[in-house]
């Protein structure tokens, strides 16, 4: 054990650093648990893996693209999850999913508290949230009879869609499966590039209203501070019109409020 060096280490992880780069991770965390252990047990006084960073090779800057169909596609994607053999739990996410253009994390694991049917809001707490602050998601009708759909499948969990284990939720790879057997090509996460690209193409709805109905950070630090409102009204007039184009329904007459910001 006390023999192996940085270069020893470097050799191991150099070759597959960038077209393997999972992988060599996983070898690096492991290699770095070992040569702790030696040193915990007198083996050897210094951990190789600690220094080698800046010797790996440089991976060139990668924007994951989740794959996605067009914005016209998304109703017909909607009937097949409705019409295949799947759980009516996950069907329902899904749906929800999509409607309300959800994170899976955030839909999986809504609970019955977090839902206000007389307003028709669905709050997610901070912790739930990727900026970890609190995101208010308007119900359109079509949420709110999937919601009445769900109630069928009360548990003790609290969990509105509740997975196939008692008490835990649906995992996100159960979402992915469907989506993948149904052929339709895309993923789960997919589904809210398909609502942005419709916003931006079908509707003159301002970019901040359609920012924050996907709970994206708006603006610098500096727009940030002042910027107190989160539109909500205005992005509830946005995915009920959402709503009605995936439903083919008569547009929602929506009461809003006078004091819009």
């Amino acid at each position: 054990m006390d023999t192996i060096t940085t270069d020893d280490v470097l050799e191991v992880l150099s070759p597959i650093w960038t077209s393997k780069h999972e992988t060599a991770t996983r070898i690096k965390q492991r290699i770095g648990v070992i040569m702790k252990w030696a040193i915990a047990k007198g083996w050897r006084e210094t951990n190789p893996v600690i220094t080698i960073s800046s010797a790996l090779p440089k991976r060139p800057n990668q924007v994951i693209h989740h794959p996605s169909i067009p914005y016209d596609e998304v109703q017909s994607a909607i009937e097949m999850i409705k019409n295949s053999q799947a759980s009516l739990s996950v069907k329902l996410a899904l749906e929800m999913l999509i409607m309300t253009a959800s994170r899976s994390g955030e839909i999986r694991n809504a609970k019955w508290d977090e839902i206000d049917a007389d307003k028709r809001i669905w709050t997610i707490p901070a912790e739930r949230m990727k900026q970890r602050k609190v995101h208010r998601v308007p119900l359109s009708s079509r949420c709110i009879e999937i919601l009445d759909e769900a109630d069928n499948l009360r548990d003790k969990s609290g969990l509105i869609f509740p997975g196939n284990v008692k008490g835990k939720s649906l995992s996100d790879a159960t979402l992915s499966k469907l989506v993948r057997e149904l052929g339709i090509k895309c993923v789960p996460h997919g589904f809210r590039t398909s609502f942005r690209t419709w916003t931006g193409e079908q509707t003159n709805i301002p970019n901040e209203v359609c920012e924050f109905s996907l709970a994206h950070v708006v603006g610098n630090a500096a727009e940030r501070a002042y910027q107190r409102s989160d539109l909500f009204e205005k992005r509830r007039q946005l995915m009920a019109m959402w709503a009605q184009y995936l439903t083919h329904s008569k547009a929602e007459v929506i009461k809003l409020n006078t004091h819009q910001q």
